[in-house]
């Protein structure tokens, strides 16, 4: 009996001792079992280029962080928060898709603008549909893709539209603006309204077309740390990586305006 009881309590103690040493506070990396901490960062899908640069700066100057991202449509991403996806950082391509943020108190103190963009038509590099204007856009038979609507760089397209009295019937409207730029990458379409940005991010894949009529729609980028985060001084970190001198020449490199 004493040594049934003994070999009990020799398991217990294991199990104690396997219940102790185990931990799911975080995760932990994949070398010498050292914990790192995730910030998660969902950002308008424009910012794709100049996000990814920030986040490896981000991650080299603070051991054990990972940074991770979700790029999409504003609108997109705005849903997810508002379903209590476990975002630390948002940055939207308008004003708009913030507000419905900040209105829920989903955002510690005020966002802050960092950027802006204006739309620009990009079209293969042949240009075989001969677009020059806004008004080619129009012209039937030319296959244009435009962002959705609720998407910013949609509402964009339709505030230019209605100033200019042009309208467009676009083949497909898109959930982001790289959705749009790849349709006209892969020859699916003729054109496609994309941000000055992405036109200069695709290199030589697309050429890209500027109007003046894009200057009656600019859209300007907020980002804010998220109320609900696990890493409020993280977030504010990276949100001041964005704002300060080093993000702002990552931004300003790829075309990015002022705010």
């Amino acid at each position: 009996m004493k040594r049934w009881t003994g070999a009990m309590a020799a398991v217990l103690l294991l199990a104690m001792g396997a219940a102790c040493g185990s931990d799911d506070s975080g995760d932990t990396s994949s070398s010498g079992g050292e914990k790192t901490t995730t910030l998660t960062v969902y950002a308008a899908a424009s910012l794709t280029s100049t996000f990814t640069e920030m986040g490896k700066q981000f991650e080299a100057d603070h051991k054990g962080v990972k940074v991770k991202f979700s790029f999409g449509g504003s609108s997109d991403l705005v849903a997810q928060i508002q379903q209590g996806a476990p975002a630390d950082v948002f940055a939207s391509a308008d004003t708009a898709n913030m507000d419905k943020v900040t209105a829920d108190d989903l955002v510690e103190g005020e966002p802050v603008n960092f950027a802006s963009n204006t739309l620009e038509i990009a079209v293969p590099p042949d240009n075989p549909a001969g677009v020059a204007s806004l008004q080619d856009l129009a012209k039937p038979g030319t296959k244009v893709v435009v962002c959705a609507p609720e998407v910013p760089c949609g509402a964009a397209a339709q505030k230019v539209e209605e100033d200019s009295g042009v309208t467009i019937k676009p083949v497909s409207e898109e959930q982001s603006v790289t959705d749009v730029l790849n349709k006209v990458v892969t020859g699916e379409a003729d054109a496609g309204l994309v941000y000055v940005t992405d036109a200069q991010a695709a290199g030589d894949k697309v050429k890209g077309v500027t109007f003046p009529e894009s200057s009656s729609a600019v859209n300007v980028y907020p980002i804010g740390a998220l109320a609900d985060s696990k890493n409020q001084d993280l977030a504010q970190q990276f949100v001041d990586l964005v704002t300060g001198e080093d993000g702002q020449k990552i931004l300003a490199d790829a075309e990015f305006a002022k705010p």
